[in-house]
């Protein structure tokens, strides 16, 4: 959750100063892995402060913030070394709590990352950020809620689409007495009845291909806004709240350990997990991939007092936890990722020889960051190399004949080629997911300024003063 309710409901200006946060601090790890960490306390502090990392050393920022975006509570902010190279950037957004509001719900980003802006050495990357619903029970929400995001988070309008490739009448034109071989004299020569049936048997025909063609034209604008672009490189994270158990635990329940000693050690309980049940099941990620767990359960810490007391919170290296007794630990939090497709590794490789063939996404880091005590959870963290496709190399052959006979491959190889979301949409796109998602937005602004008045400092000021101001005029009118 980036923010309190009211600001999140809000967005735009209430949220700068949470995200500028976010700004200093992954600036500030730069500096340190860089220049080394402080050593003092004080001096930890003061490299901290925003004075270090103000607008006067802006230009020596490492990352520059290029978007940050929100449905509710949740956020996805995109930093880059080079500005330049980020281009073509979208936004999208779903929420599926109460009403559709953003309490839970998903943000995605998609940009062109193109290295010299030449588009020679370029990729298309999608990211999508996101919270699922909770509770162990709560699997099947879960799962909608996945099947909510590939329905709902799309890069533009599917309506401005459907109205764009509607048109008014879409029934072909007769054919005309030149184009049936009708000359006219054809009731003469006996010939009238056959050429009169066989163009009332053709229409129908021109009429079913025309149907063909406007619906695939249809899927296939729909799928370029879908998460699932063709194109596109696709990256999913967040607290995906899959657990290892449909209840809560009793109390002498068996919980993960950390020691490899033991009998419990948590690589065992990674058969329960049920994120990896469900995604191998074609229940939910549909067509993601997971580098493999080696890191321990994500959720649910319960962080114990520092020891000693007096400990500065910059001196604490390590926050001491334990499990909370009331919620089986899981790996709530993930990174997924859609793996290159079956037609590019199978195309013949166009790189250097010096690079592999085919290529594919090397994952160089999959693991947890330290507790932090504002925290319940650890977070994730994904490093990979991508290679860099053009989104033209990415697009799945048109036919399948044409990928048959493209790339040699056989009749058993083709229900994997076909079950690769970028060639064929698990789910149709909502067409209303831009009207649903304004009404929900329009809720969310009346729940964020009501909670803001109500229940802020801000607010309270507000309401007096408006107040004050109202008992002025009455006065005046009346006096």
């Amino acid at each position: 959750e980036v923010a309190p309710l009211s600001p999140s409901f809000i967005g735009n200006y209430f949220l700068n100063s949470y995200f500028s946060r976010f700004d200093d601090a992954i600036n500030l790890a730069a500096h340190q892995l860089h220049y080394g960490r402080p050593t003092g306390a004080s001096e930890v502090a003061e490299a901290s402060s925003a004075s270090e990392l103000g607008q006067h050393d802006e230009p020596h920022r490492t990352y520059t913030l290029i978007e940050a975006h929100n449905v509710g509570y949740t956020a996805m902010l995109l930093f880059a070394k080079d500005p330049q190279s980020i281009r073509n950037l979208q936004t999208a957004e779903v929420g599926f709590g109460p009403a559709e509001m953003g309490n839970k719900g998903a943000v995605g980003l998609r940009a062109l990352y193109d290295v010299h802006g030449d588009g020679k050495q370029a990729t298309e990357l999608t990211f999508v950020a996101t919270h699922l619903a909770a509770m162990e029970w709560n699997l099947p929400r879960r799962n909608a809620n996945w099947a909510a995001i590939m329905r709902g988070l799309t890069f533009g309008d599917p309506e401005a689409i459907l109205d764009e490739l509607r048109t008014p009448d879409t029934t072909p034109a007769p054919p005309t007495p030149a184009e049936s071989g009708d000359d006219g004299n054809d009731e003469e020569d006996g010939s009238w009845g056959h050429h009169h049936h066989d163009r009332h048997h053709r229409q129908p025909l021109l009429l079913h291909e025309t149907h063909n063609r406007e619906h695939r034209q249809v899927q296939q604008r729909l799928h370029e806004i879908s998460v699932f672009k063709p194109s596109s490189h696709l990256f999913v994270a967040g607290d995906l709240n899959y657990r290892i158990s449909t209840s809560s635990p009793p109390p002498d329940a068996a919980f993960p350990s950390l020691d490899p000693a033991s009998e419990d050690y948590y690589p065992t309980f990674l058969p329960l997990d049920q994120l990896t049940r469900e995604r191998t099941a074609g229940r939910t990620m549909h067509g993601l991939s997971e580098a493999e767990v080696r890191f321990p359960p994500t959720y649910k810490y319960k962080v114990l007092p520092k020891t000693p007391p007096s400990i500065n919170d910059e001196d604490e290296h390590q926050v001491p936890w334990k499990f909370a007794p009331h919620r089986y630990p899981s790996w709530t939090d993930r990174v997924l990722y859609l793996d290159l497709p079956p037609w590019v590794r199978a195309r013949p490789s166009k790189r250097s020889p010096t690079e592999p063939s085919p290529p594919r996404i090397d994952i160089l880091a999959y693991d947890v960051l330290p507790l932090m005590r504002s925290s319940d959870h650890r977070a994730v963290y994904l490093r990979a190399h991508v290679p860099l496709i053009p989104p033209e190399d990415m697009v799945p052959p048109q036919t399948t004949s044409e990928a048959r006979e493209a790339d040699g491959r056989h009749q058993h190889e083709e229900e994997a080629w076909s079950s690769d979301p970028r060639a064929k949409l698990p789910v149709e796109v909502d067409p209303e997911a831009w009207s649903r998602r304004r009404a929900a937005r329009r809720k969310e602004l009346v729940t964020g300024w009501s909670a803001f008045l109500w229940s802020t400092k801000e607010g309270a000021w507000l309401l007096a003063t408006l107040l004050a101001v109202g008992m002025a005029s009455w006065w005046f009118c009346t006096g």
